[in-house]
């Protein structure tokens, strides 16, 4: 600047940062001097104006009409920037925008606005923050000339014997080095928290050892488990429930009664697989064995899910209730990871198909149990549940089927008339023992016309299996012989 001073140019007419450049040595190189403003640029953009002098701003001078003045305030202003390591007036940080603060060093006056020196460089000269606002006076005349602020320069640099531009270059280097440090731990945190959100993300969309190992980058091969237990249930009549809502009510009548069963889940430690609009597939058992204690998981999971939809009720719809159908089935499973993209944990067998029957063919209200499942309930939990057997019913795909109804834990049983199952569902169970004893009688009476037939010939039956109808019809006629003696 001094140099251009000296010059036949007289001053640079255009100073402001941008126009600093730093060459590969370190230098400061000046550009864009000796030029008034391109044709394009009649009208410079507002914010080059935060570096004009307010006379130039006063009179909408020219370069060729300036005075070198004009350059001391520019250097004022962008010694500030250096000072603060902030940008023009602090610009991003200011509630005035460009032009106002144009506007206000227009406008001078006694206390004109200036920049605010903030330095959190404890070792500043005083000295030259004083020579910083000696430059940008609001009067022409009170500031100093270029040459005047390279000596005051070159005495501040004097008194600092050991200081050069390396030691400078490496001191702002060790600076950034520790500034550099201190954002890279505090980016670190930040990764490490989000690397956390991620994996509590992918816990709920696949079993924690399968996710560590897709994170490791190996292949998940398919798993199978001998004895599992796996849980359907299903919304009754959802379809109807749905057409009296919006969309938007249809998801948040699902979002309020699945968070609560995700709740329920994990109390009880059972894994949910999916869910598919109202179906709700769980399984106990894997990814991790818990020998026979699935049987008992899921079903105490059921009972608390029934207990919660007879408390549940629909905010948009309060005369509704939610009823589910549960079905549950005990056997061999196997599970793996299907699909690159979006990859699911997905359960294959029987078992899978025959629980998804068990709750196809389940009635409202009721917990489903195929043969296996009870089986395993009564054998490893035995007099803790109460159970009802549904008899023979026919199986799409399976023929006819011995399966049972779950009703409740012992310790909680009620008596009937005190139950809150529909009195339909107890008309349908009586219907179904009386079923039952017929079907359990039938062989008994058979027996006995084989007997009858087998008399009257002289013949006497081998059988020394206790028969309780012949007992009976054996009383009958000595009580009739005691009363009609021959």
């Amino acid at each position: 600047m001094d140099y251009l001073h000296k010059s036949f140019l007289r001053l640079h007419g255009n100073l402001r940062s941008a126009t600093c450049l730093v060459n590969d040595s370190w230098q400061v190189k000046l550009a864009e001097f000796g030029l008034d403003n391109l044709i394009e640029e009649q009208t410079p953009p507002k914010k080059r104006l935060l570096w004009v002098a307010p006379e130039v701003l006063r009179g909408s001078l020219t370069v060729s009409q300036m005075e070198s003045s004009a350059d001391v305030y520019s250097f004022a202003i962008i010694a500030s920037e250096i000072l603060t390591k902030k940008e023009a007036w602090d610009f991003l940080d200011r509630k005035e925008d460009c032009e106002e603060i144009v506007y206000m060093v227009k406008k001078g006056g006694a206390f004109p606005i200036r920049p605010e020196i903030v330095t959190d460089c404890p070792d500043v000269n005083p000295a030259l923050i004083a020579l910083v606002k000696d430059c940008w006076s609001e009067s022409p005349e009170d500031r100093p000339t270029s040459e005047n602020i390279c000596r005051q320069l070159k005495n501040m640099m004097s008194k600092k014997s050991k200081s050069n531009l390396m030691d400078h270059v490496f001191n702002m280097l060790e600076e950034y080095t520790s500034t550099l440090e201190v954002e890279v731990e505090e980016r670190t945190k930040e990764l490490t928290l989000e690397k956390k959100k991620a994996d509590i993300l992918l816990s709920r969309m696949l079993p924690r050892q399968v996710a560590e190992r897709l994170k490791a980058g190996q292949t998940v091969e398919p798993e199978g488990f001998d004895s599992v237990t796996v849980f359907f249930s299903d919304v009754v009549k959802f379809t109807i429930l749905a057409a009296k809502c919006s969309p938007f009510q249809v998801v948040n009548l699902l979002n309020d009664l699945y968070s609560n069963f995700d709740t329920i889940i994990e109390e009880h430690g059972v894994y949910k697989v999916e869910s598919i609009g109202d179906g709700y597939l769980c399984v106990s058992g894997l990814p991790t064995r818990n020998g026979y204690a699935h049987i008992k998981q899921i079903v105490d999971m059921s009972l608390r899910f029934m207990e919660y939809c007879r408390n549940f009720k629909i905010s948009h719809l309060p005369r509704e209730q939610v009823e589910l159908r549960i079905g549950i089935n005990s056997g061999p499973c196997v599970a793996g990871v299907v699909g690159l993209s979006m990859p699911r944990y997905c359960l294959f067998g029987d078992t899978v198909n025959t629980a998804s029957r068990m709750e196809s063919n389940g009635k409202p209200s009721m917990i489903h149990a195929s043969s296996a499942a009870h089986s395993l309930l009564t054998s490893h939990y035995p007099h803790q549940y109460e159970t009802n057997s549904r008899g023979d019913v026919i199986i799409k795909g399976k023929g006819v089927m011995e399966t049972f109804w779950v009703l409740n834990k012992k310790s909680d049983s009620l008596s009937y008339s005190s139950r809150e199952t529909p009195p339909i569902h107890e008309l349908e169970r009586e219907s179904a023992m009386n079923q039952i004893k017929e079907t359990k009688l039938e062989p008994i009476l058979k027996k006995e016309k084989e007997i009858r037939s087998v008399s009257s010939h002289g013949s006497r039956p081998a059988s020394s299996v206790f028969n309780p109808l012949d007992d009976h019809r054996k009383y009958k006629m000595d009580t009739l012989q005691v009363m009609c003696p021959v």
